[in-house]
């Protein structure tokens, strides 16, 4: 995946500026160049930007990969090749640079093992320390002879707490700001050293004895009395009524995995914890950039090999384990402060404590958070020690940050009020992560082949077949969905949108695996008695219309009974969908009242082709006619005279949140919702007859006006559009590929099926260009992707509808909503271009 490696992996922002960057040095021919801006109106210091060694085009045991380095204007730019995976082999690019607010800097990747790399100053540490000398007097470590730093360690069983033998009891990580120990023993207590300088010191702490690091030294102390709770940001299980911390466990692996001047990591493996009536490997590791306080932690439960797991085996954890509990420690008078709990789910928040909690001092600060999407979390709550904070276990992992403050720091926090003033702008930046158009060398050659006909078909093949060897075929029923991590559903994008465009494929390159696709994913979700597994009719969710144009393609392609029968129950549930008083589908039961432009796509062309396949007479054109009323009312509704662009959405009652209170309209025009509206138009005028002379013509003008409109906010330079369409120049705003596909798509169509004139092809032309030459990046396996995509975009249940709100989504690659439009934008300017 393209952009940041995680979008989570994120420093904090401090007042001192980077002194990293280093004098001129020649400069070497690059194997990627960069373009990365500052989405927010504050400076990110020391922002840490991963690029992993497949995005930039290379294996990771290339040779190239060891001599990487990142150039700007010359100079060379603070950055550490890292391991994320845990497989001993670096696999990810750290680039640091610093940012001014809103800023864009470009920056190159070479690999030249010529440029001398000046070193770094250390700002981050791992480490884990164990006494050796000595011998074992039953429970305890005796007369050791010194301490030896060592990369993995298993405790061995009489090793419990107190036993003196691991240097401050467990592994430890610091950056240049904070520290933090875990024990690796029955308590798992998460412990924090607190610094009074921006040298390392893990390596000179419990040198001494087990005592000294408890009190006032030159570089800090041990700052949190811990006990038996979740301390700062550590883990366990909810059971209902308490944290069942990790503590009935069979054996602790714990393993540095990096020690770098940047990053820092540890994993902490704990096999067989008997937690819930069950038995679970918990995997968890903790990493640290340098100028950061927070500790990002991963953390991923698996099945111990000795059990037999007949079905995927997330689909058995997350019903034994249905949560993991997260949180920090309740000491008396500290007072428990929550982030904002309106915001989207995808957004990150946080769940802190602020108060006089200091083992230093009765006079003392220490803030404390962690912080974790909001949509994640189930309950907030607490028991007898800690602040709970109980997160979903959707897919037996989870990410998260915990972090802590303490009022005698370089730079310190005083105050519960600076304090929240950091935790929002950390959540900032967390949430809106630094916008990457990111170009390699690799693939540049066939970036500059000319746009042609066969040049179009091509670059659409290539995605198709990238995307069937990493993913298709694993999105039947019963599989585990790798995309949205969870359990595979009958949904609109890769049952729908993205089976479709393998179709579509198929009829201009015939291959056996697009001919495939269909029964072999959304033609699972079909029992043998026409039922739709995972459908929820009570929902009465358009989105799950649009699948339904698959199922009739397989039903006149092989007749089986069941997927008529399907095709019949969608129809029918969409005769009892509710309505707007004008006769629009509402988008959801949850979104009452509402019409989303998304919508439109996602059930009108069903009905059209529907009809066109098994109506007649005067039920067919009452169908036509009911469809584009559709259409009409979305036009009238939701079209803004003053440049023509469409909201996004529409509220009858005008209740909902995002909603003008006297329009009902959403206040901003997202180019995907109305790249689906585009998609719709020329869609359904595939099965419209050209008997249906007035409903065609209704059509065909809303498509020439639409089209006049869309082309002049075409972004003249790439051919694409941007996230929010009239606001390019905007803090954040991106050119959003997903949006952008569906446009070409549009244009292109129109153009072949002469609903445009030819006038329109040279944008049509441009687009499509844009889209390989902006957002495709090849992989040295031959794959390729589709990046700078939206994941997800919506209104309600937090997302405000504000153009803050669109800025706070995920950007990802390779998602069926934007790779789906890519492949039918590519067959329809092979069309095109070849006549």
């Amino acid at each position: 995946m393209l952009t940041l490696l995680s979008a989570g992996l994120l420093s904090a922002c401090t007042n001192e500026k980077s002194t990293n960057l280093t004098p001129p040095v020649a400069i070497a021919a690059p194997i990627a160049t960069i373009e990365a801006t500052n989405p927010s109106n504050f400076a990110r210091t020391q922002e840490p930007l991963y690029f992993s060694l497949y995005d930039l085009g290379l294996a990771n045991d290339d040779a190239k990969a060891k001599y990487l380095v990142a150039q700007q204007d010359g100079k060379i730019l603070p950055s550490q090749l890292i391991d994320t995976d845990m497989d001993s082999k670096p696999d990810t690019f750290l680039v640091v640079p610093d940012f001014a607010a809103a800023q864009t800097q470009k920056f190159s990747i070479v690999s030249d093992a010529s440029i001398k790399v000046p070193a770094l100053k250390k700002q981050t540490q791992a480490e884990i320390s164990i006494k050796e000398g000595g011998q074992w007097n039953g429970k305890v470590y005796e007369n050791f002879t010194h301490f030896k730093n060592v990369q993995k360690f298993t405790p061995p069983p009489q090793y419990t707490d107190h036993s003196y033998f691991i240097r401050y009891e467990g592994p430890g990580i610091e950056s240049d700001k904070t520290a933090y120990r875990v024990y690796l023993d029955w308590r798992n207590g998460f412990d924090i050293f607190g610094k009074k300088t921006s040298d390392m010191v893990l390596q000179n702490v419990g040198q001494k004895d087990y005592e000294d690091y408890h009190h006032d030294a030159p570089w800090g102390q041990d700052i949190l009395k811990v006990g038996k709770t979740l301390g700062t940001g550590g883990y366990g299980f909810w059971n209902g009524k308490s944290v069942d911390l990790v503590s009935k466990v069979k054996t602790w692996d714990a393993t540095i995995v990096e020690n770098g001047a940047l990053y820092s990591a540890f994993n902490i493996k704990y096999n067989q914890w008997e937690v819930n009536n069950t038995v679970v490997d918990l995997s968890s590791t903790i990493a640290m950039n340098a100028g950061s306080r927070l500790a990002h932690t991963r953390l991923a439960l698996s099945i111990p090999p000795t059990t037999e797991a007949k079905v995927h085996p997330k689909l058995i954890l997350t019903e034994k384990i249905p949560n993991i509990a997260i949180g920090v420690v309740k000491h008396k008078d500290t007072k428990l402060i929550l982030g904002n709990e309106t915001v989207s789910g995808n957004a990150w928040t946080y769940a802190a404590s602020w108060g006089k909690q200091s083992l230093s001092g009765p006079d003392d600060y220490v803030g404390m958070a962690v912080i974790f999407k909001r949509g994640d979390r189930e309950l907030q709550t607490e028991d007898a020690g800690s602040y709970v904070t109980v997160m979903k276990n959707l897919n037996a992992e989870l990410e998260y940050y915990f972090v802590a403050t303490w009022d005698k720091e370089i730079n310190a926090i005083k105050t519960e009020a600076e304090f929240k003033a950091y935790l929002d702008q950390e959540v900032e930046r967390l949430t809106k992560t630094t916008r990457i158009e990111l170009q390699t060398t690799l693939g540049a050659a066939d970036k500059k082949k000319k746009l042609d006909a066969n040049e179009a078909l091509a670059w659409s093949k290539r995605l198709a077949d990238s995307d069937i060897a990493r993913k298709t075929f694993t999105f039947g029923y019963g599989s585990w969905d790798d995309v949205r991590d969870r359990k595979a559903k009958f949904d609109y994008d890769m049952s729908g949108l993205h089976i479709m465009a393998l179709q579509e494929l198929n009829k201009v390159s015939p291959d056996p695996k697009y001919a495939n696709a269909a029964e072999a994913v959304t033609g699972t979700f079909v029992s043998d008695a026409g039922e739709i597994h995972t459908f929820k009719p009570d929902l009465f969710s358009i989105d799950l219309t649009n699948p339904g144009r698959v199922l009739i393609n397989l039903e006149t392609a092989t007749h089986k009974e069941k997927y008529r029968k399907s095709v019949d129950f969608l129809r029918a549930q969409l005769k009892k969908h509710p309505r707007t008083s004008e006769g629009a589908f509402w988008h959801r039961i949850t979104y009452p009242n509402q019409l989303w432009l998304d919508g439109v796509y996602m059930g009108i062309p069903f009905l059209v082709q529907y009809a066109a396949t098994y109506e007649t007479g005067a039920t067919q054109h009452k169908s036509f006619k009911e469809a584009v009323h559709e259409f009409e009312i979305s036009r009238n509704r939701l079209r803004d005279p003053k440049n023509g662009l469409y909201f996004h959405a529409w509220d009858e009652s005008k209740k909902a949140i995002w909603a003008d209170k006297h329009t009902g309209l959403a206040s901003q025009y997202w180019a995907r919702g109305s790249g689906w509206l585009a998609m719709a138009m020329v869609d359904v005028l595939d099965y419209l007859p050209e008997s249906e002379t007035e409903l065609r013509k209704t059509m065909i003008n809303m498509i020439n006006e639409f089209a006049e409109t869309i082309v002049r906010y075409q972004d003249p330079e790439t051919g694409t559009w941007w996230q929010i369409l009239d606001k390019p120049n905007a803090i954040g705003n991106y050119r959003e590929s997903s949006a952008s596909a569906m446009y070409s798509y549009f244009l292109s169509k129109a153009v072949n099926k002469g609903y445009l004139p030819q006038t329109y092809s040279d944008a049509a032309t441009k687009a499509f260009s844009g889209l390989v030459n902006e957002f495709i990046s090849m992989h040295h396996d031959g794959k390729i992707s589709f990046n700078m995509q939206c994941q997800v975009a919506g209104l309600g249940f937090g997302r405000d509808g504000t153009y803050d709100y669109y800025m706070t989504e995920p950007i990802v690659s390779d998602d069926p909503k934007g790779n789906g439009p890519f492949i039918l934008a590519g067959i329809e300017t092979y069309k095109m271009l070849k006549k």
